[in-house]
């Protein structure tokens, strides 16, 4: 038989113990069956036949086999009276005697009733009496026999018996069909969940098994064959699934979790898409765009969350897989000891940075340095007057870079940021300024107070956090060596990644559009595109050209020029590139759509105003050629640095 845990014999024989010895509740049906039959033989002896079944019941066997006599004396081949007189000798002892008056029965009548009462006394002769292996055998064919003449659907007794001297035996064929019986014709009994937790254990189901046993021992199964049952290691086992059935389950809920963040984004991308086509553009936020942003943050929200949520799943992958790993190494017999030491001291760093990496902070320094008034002037009236003809609070601070940045930020509580208190500041890039005139820079940082205005810089606290620690994690696996494809927690890195990218960037493109519709309808539709097209040019124009000089100087060994006043030549390849920036398409994984997009929609803006006067944006600084050399020199001694 295929057990895989083998029951204490004390617990079994306890139980059959049980079953034998307990007090006999006759079938009143069957017993006025008898009655009848003997009275159609023997009239007289009927009372004598009730009187003998009274006192065997009793366990009264001297006086059962003293009456049962005179009832085979009035109906000589009476069957029931035979077994019955039978049993009443082995309850006396005379266990020869008992066991030839029942053969003798059998040989009368192969009836369902002489063939397991037969079947019984060959494999417990008494109490805590067992038959031999071979009674055992010729009782377990009697029981078979005698559970399939059985026609009646009230009395488990046959497929009992033939159960457990087929699980003595080993039988499991005989057992099952036997268990299969019981569960099917005789739901509601305590040996069937007996029988059935011991299949079930066969089976390795160890949930069902555990279950089965102590459904039993509700209904009766003494507490100690309970107790021991689950102690052989059904409850142990019993546990260990069902917290990997409730780690499944979480898992599923989790991946879903994931999967309806995923389709979420990809939902309300669409209808960003929708809202940037169908709004009315000459509206500052439509109803409609209003109700979509507050949801989208809702949703980054809900997604950054998820992302500390899924911590603990990855912890558990992580470890569970890894043991998974070496379980199956170790049960194969050939341990390779340097892989299992890899895998698991892999595991233990991959968890430690990963909890590591929500703990560390990253010091946020604010770029490049502060532009005071004396040093630019006009520039400062033009962020004002631009922040006054928007209707929104104009700029704290001015920060200039050596690149080409051009965006808005604020600081402070999250409070004082939703109602417009937190310390504006803007970052511009001197490489943003050769060649840019007034009106289109004004349209570009009327884009940027469209953020301010719009409360874009107020939000995203959850947003950037995530994104922080995302990218602390991924530098600490990579520090760590872990960034490889077999460790699950970088791959769940790169796909959370992806996944919050895509629902974060769909926000942002929209917030880039209504942006430029409030640069659009202050400025005019052309402005903002001059203004965009040369950001886009400058960007690339700057690194490709500064890129140069620094090579040449390099290999020169000359100081650096000043790399804000270099001449700019048409270049085929450069031009290209430009042109496939602006007119390219814009993906899900953008922030912004592309160029040639934000055109086509900022045209259909109308503007009322008229162009005001234009001068280049260099003419609002007092001394340019002092900020551009201070840039150049910056970029030097970076260049220096990284070299020696």
């Amino acid at each position: 038989m295929r057990l895989r845990l083998f029951f204490a014999v004390a617990t079994l024989v306890l139980f059959s113990t049980m079953v034998s010895g307990q007090q006999v509740v006759r079938n009143t049906k069957k017993e006025q069956a008898i009655c009848d039959s003997l009275a159609a033989r023997a009239p007289a002896a009927v009372d004598t036949f009730k009187r003998a079944t009274e006192a065997m019941d009793k366990k009264d066997y001297a006086q059962s086999a003293e009456l049962y006599r005179e009832v085979l004396t009035q109906a000589p081949a009476f069957t029931p009276a035979l077994r019955r007189l039978g049993f009443s000798l082995i309850g006396l002892g005379e266990t020869g005697d008992g066991l030839t008056l029942m053969e003798h029965a059998v040989e009368v009548e192969r009836s369902p009733e002489n063939l397991i009462s037969l079947a019984e006394v060959l494999a417990y002769p008494g109490e805590k009496k067992q038959g031999t292996l071979e009674q055992k055998k010729r009782a377990l064919l009697l029981a078979k026999e005698a559970t399939e003449r059985d026609k009646s659907s009230d009395d488990s007794s046959y497929a009992i018996l033939m159960a457990q001297i087929a699980f003595e035996l080993n039988d499991e064929a005989d057992f099952r069909q036997a268990t299969d019986l019981l569960v099917r014709k005789y739901p509601d009994q305590m040996a069937t969940h007996y029988y059935n937790a011991i299949r079930s254990t066969m089976d390795e189901k160890w949930i069902a098994a555990e279950d089965e046993i102590k459904k039993a021992g509700r209904m009766g199964l003494p507490a100690q064959v309970v107790q021991a049952f689950l102690d052989s290691g059904i409850h142990t086992r019993a546990l260990v699934w069902r917290g990997g059935y409730y780690a499944l389950y979480l898992l599923t809920a989790w991946a879903s979790g994931l999967f309806i963040l995923f389709v979420s984004g990809k939902v309300f991308s669409k209808l960003t898409l929708r809202f940037i086509e169908t709004a009315d553009l000459n509206s500052s936020v439509s109803p409609a765009e209003a109700v979509l942003r507050r949801y989208y943050r809702a949703l980054i929200n809900v997604a950054g969350a998820y992302y500390y949520i899924s911590i603990p799943f990855v912890i558990f992958l992580v470890l569970a897989i890894t043991a998974a790993i070496v379980y199956g190494v170790l049960v194969l017999g050939h341990i390779p000891i340097k892989l299992v030491a890899i895998l698991v001291i892999g595991a233990i760093v991959t968890v430690y940075k990963m909890i590591h990496s929500l703990f560390v902070r990253v010091s946020s320094e604010e770029p490049g340095r502060s532009l005071s008034l004396e040093e630019a002037p006009g520039l400062w009236n033009l962020t004002r007057e631009v922040a006054e003809k928007l209707g929104t609070r104009p700029l704290d601070a001015i920060r200039v870079t050596a690149g080409t940045e051009m965006a808005v930020y604020e600081r402070g509580s999250y409070w004082e940021r939703r109602k417009g208190l937190g310390r504006r500041t803007m970052v511009m890039g001197l490489g943003l300024l050769p060649g840019f005139d007034e009106n289109p820079f004004r349209a570009v940082l009327a884009h940027e107070y469209g953020h301010l205005a719009h409360s874009d810089t107020a939000g995203g606290d959850v947003a950037l956090r995530v994104n922080q620690d995302m990218l602390k994690f991924a530098y600490a696996m990579g520090h760590a060596g872990q960034a490889v494809w077999w460790n699950i927690a970088f791959q769940f890195l790169r796909l959370y990644h992806f996944l919050f990218r895509r629902i974060s960037h769909g926000a942002t493109r929209l917030q880039e559009v209504l942006a430029d519709r409030a640069s659009a309808r202050l400025y005019g539709a052309q402005p903002f595109e001059l203004g965009l097209r040369h950001v886009v040019r400058r960007e690339m124009e700057f690194n490709y050209f500064a890129g140069k000089e620094i090579k040449e100087a390099l290999e020169s060994g000359r100081a650096l020029q000043n790399l804000y006043k270099l001449e700019i030549s048409p270049e085929k390849t450069l031009e290209e590139a430009i042109d496939q920036a602006i007119n390219r398409q814009t993906s899900e994984d953008d922030t912004h759509p592309s160029p040639a997009d934000r055109f086509r929609l900022a045209s259909r803006v109308i503007c009322q105003s008229q162009p005001s006067p234009s001068r280049p944006v260099w003419d609002l600084f007092a001394d340019r050629d002092a900020i551009s050399n201070e840039m150049s020199v910056q970029i030097e001694k970076r260049i220096k640095a990284s070299v020696s």
